[in-house]
């Protein structure tokens, strides 16, 4: 017999246990009881659940069985209670007291426990597979991860406890009042639906502190199944509960239409019959509305519930609007809220996509949608439990399926030509392959400076290696000093009529290099590499040019890999390291990041120039890279000019390479490169002080600056929404520059950079 008590919780006058439990064959059976501390049964509450983690693990499989239990009975204060488990002969008796499980909920026996549930056969046989697939190396890069991982300041639950708003903001709530409040339509679809569960969130909506709402319930239950007797109760109690008996199951897209056809508000809002909203979702929503009135879709951020309603687990921070990661993931999923009258223009929920049918709606509502508003707040907490894609993903293949079409549906109203929608690197995760009509010329520009064998090595994965063809190389001699070097570049054009090479002789500045290098290139598209990287796989450019050939894309990055496969590059966020730094470093390339960001395509706001490309005539338009940072942020700067002529960059990890970083320049370890460093810095903020000061749009106010692994904000170090000091940087600025960055800073965090 195996067996686990994973949540133990004491709640009112009530124990809540939550574990699973198996024997050596998949149907033998477990047996409960429980007694109080002179051993005399007790009577309590047994739901069994699907645990099909489980059942992956130790048979291998997916069993068509309940593992997975949650038992509750009552409980008195100072006393013992014992839980026995029976199964296949064997017997296990485990005491419960407060003691116990106060010793539990300390922070140094959650970490021995996290330590210990390491060690266990779902680890050995996840660290099995994984060693297998990409080695030793990888498997010790992984497990460190998870060893510091123990050490986070805090779980979800204590943080969110601590940043959550407070019985005295919620009152104010209350009493505030709003001009033109609108009015929200909850649209709920119940099937089967459990009462418990039912009657919690509808005491969530009862709850909010924004009071101009209507709950709007189908019910497609089975005759005998239903829940009207709940729903009349509250019906009868509240005018704004309203509900039909549909008397049939419509799927959930009909269920949930049925439900939209009550609805006499001013947006809609979609919440499962199981989950619940935070008390201030509603309001957070109005006031959201109120400050920009051409909002017509918003979405907060998400967590996830346990089954008994009582743990908050498994944050969701999301970025602002992303079109790209919603092409990869259904990152908005709840709370979403939609203006009412775009519904009525695109159309209702597609019975056609069910399993997905939400995605596709936010698809069609975000393609018309005036302005697309996202809250940084948890507002809505999502039931989860193992029939769920919550928790299970391969419960339900079908919704992922349902996925790929409504991306694919997407892609046509968009008038994007798509070869594939495909499995990422999860369920519910996707890659698409976008369709060439035909090779334009890109012109690849690569700086170099000796380093021959580097250069090589590029030129050979990109043009011998690599399956688009159409491409010319314009390397940018760049101050070598080794005769060799000029004897390998006589031979290289001699034997590649697609590469030039032209002479810079000048001191380095990579922005000059590189526009330099654009002066004698032909090419419609522009591919800007380092001399230090390797493709890895042929269709780099592929992968990279299928989203520039998007009419709003204006530049795509790579993901960079260092050479023992951990993350170089994945992106950059602004304010990571104080002004600007890379997403997801050190991670190991088979590692899982922040849902799956790191193997996500999405908007940035900037990616490394050591593998980018840009449409030549937005580079012309821009003015190319900035000269006068010659060393520094040029990258960063020019992918910002992009976004601000009104065009997208995008993150592209299926393009993929290494990058054998610092080979070719030296550190930044002199007092003149320091010095030279903090100018250049000074000028960036300047050239963009709303941008580092007011935060990034694709990056959660409530992840931390420090690391570049979207973990939780360090609440005792760095305040939520508020970026790092600058005043090391205030020197090298402008008097005017200086002001404005100071003006903002006070505007946005109530402090001067002094006091901060």
């Amino acid at each position: 017999m195996k067996y686990k008590i994973d949540v133990v919780r004491i709640r009112e006058n009530s124990i809540t246990l939550n574990g699973w439990v198996l024997g050596k064959a998949p149907d033998s059976q477990a047996d409960f009881s429980v007694e109080d501390e002179e051993h005399r049964p007790i009577p309590f509450q047994y739901v069994s659940t699907r645990r099909d983690d489980v059942s992956r693990i130790y048979f291998k499989q997916i069993i068509d069985r309940d593992f997975g239990f949650d038992i509750r009975f009552a409980y008195e204060r100072g006393k013992d209670y014992y839980l026995t488990i029976r199964c296949e002969g064997r017997r296990v008796k485990i005491r419960y007291n407060e003691a116990l499980i106060e010793k539990r909920a300390s922070v140094a026996y959650k970490r021995a426990q996290k330590i210990k549930d390491l060690m266990n056969m779902e680890t050995v046989h996840v660290a099995m597979d994984f060693w297998k697939e990409n080695g030793l190396r990888a498997l010790l890069l992984k497990s460190k991860h998870k060893l510091q991982g123990l050490d986070n300041d805090y779980d979800y639950g204590e943080w969110y406890a601590l940043t959550k708003p407070s019985g005295e903001e919620l009152a104010r709530q209350r009493q505030e009042t709003f001009a033109h409040g609108p009015r929200f339509s909850i649209l709920i679809p119940a099937y089967k639906t459990s009462e418990r569960f039912l009657r919690e969130l509808l005491d969530s909506i009862r709850c909010q502190t924004y009071e101009n709402w209507e709950v709007c319930i189908a019910d497609g239950s089975p005759a005998g199944e239903g829940v009207e007797k709940v729903l009349q109760e509250y019906a009868q109690a509240d005018m704004r509960f309203r509900y039909v008996v549909l008397g049939e199951n419509r799927g959930f897209s009909g269920n949930t239409n049925a439900a939209m056809e009550m609805a006499e508000g001013d947006y809609l809002i979609l919440a499962d019959h199981d989950d619940t909203l935070t008390e201030d979702a509603l309001y957070e929503c109005a006031k959201a509305i109120g400050a920009d009135p051409l909002c017509d879709v918003l979405y907060s951020d998400e967590d996830k519930l346990d089954m008994d309603g009582q743990a908050l687990f498994d944050p969701h921070f999301k970025p602002d609007f992303n079109p790209a990661l919603l092409t990869s993931v259904n990152y908005i999923c709840h709370l979403f809220v939609v203006r009412r009258t775009l519904v009525e223009e695109v159309g209702a929920l597609d019975p056609a996509f069910d399993g997905a049918q939400d995605l596709d709606l936010i698809f069609r509502c975000t393609e018309k949608a005036r302005k697309v508003c996202h809250i940084p707040k948890v507002l809505y907490h999502w039931r989860c439990h193992m029939g769920s894609t919550a928790s299970n993903p391969e419960s339900k293949m079908y919704a992922f399926e349902a996925g790929a079409r409504a991306i694919r549906a997407h892609y046509q109203r968009m008038g994007i030509g798509v070869d594939e929608v495909e499995k990422g690197v999860d369920y519910g995760i996707y890659h698409t392959r976008f369709h060439l009509d035909e090779e334009p010329l890109v012109s690849v520009i690569i700086p170099n400076k000796d380093h021959c064998e580097d250069l090589e090595t590029c030129l050979t994965s990109l043009l011998d290696k690599g399956s688009y063809k159409n491409l010319e190389v314009v390397v940018v001699e760049n101050n070598s000093t080794d005769p060799e070097t000029f004897r390998y570049y006589e031979k290289l054009q001699e034997e590649r009529a697609a590469v030039q090479v032209v002479t810079w002789d000048k001191g380095f500045n990579f922005s000059a290099i590189n526009n330099f290098g654009v002066r004698f290139s032909k090419g419609e598209y522009l591919l800007f590499v380092n001399n230090d990287v390797e493709a890895i796989g042929p269709d780099v450019v592929r992968e990279m040019l299928g989203f520039l050939l998007q009419e709003d894309v204006g530049a795509v990055g790579a993901r960079l890999l260092y050479q023992d496969d951990t993350i170089q590059h994945a992106g950059v966020v602004i304010g990571f390291g104080g002004i600007a730094g890379h997403t997801f470093i050190g991670l190991h390339r088979a590692e899982n990041s922040y849902f799956h960001r790191a193997m996500c395509a999405q908007d940035y706001s900037a990616v490394t120039a050591a593998c980018m490309m840009s449409k030549r005539t937005l580079f012309d338009q821009v003015g190319g890279f900035r000269e006068e940072l010659a060393v520094a942020f040029n990258d960063i700067d020019y992918c910002l000019k992009i976004r601000a002529a009104g065009k997208r960059v995008i993150y592209a990890p299926y393009a993929l390479l290494y990058h054998y970083e610092s080979k070719s320049r030296g550190l930044e370890d002199t007092p003149e490169k320091v010095e030279r460093f903090n100018r250049e810095v000074a000028l960036f903020i300047g050239y963009w002080p709303e941008l580092v000061i007011c935060g990034d749009p694709f990056y959660n106010p409530n992840l931390t600056l420090r690391k570049s692994d979207f973990s939780l904000r360090d609440l005792l170090k760095e305040k939520i929404g508020e970026p790092y000091d600058l005043s090391v940087y205030l020197p090298y600025m402008e008097p005017e520059v200086k002001a404005k960055v100071c003006r903002l800073f006070k505007e946005k965090t109530g402090r001067g950079l002094d006091e901060a």
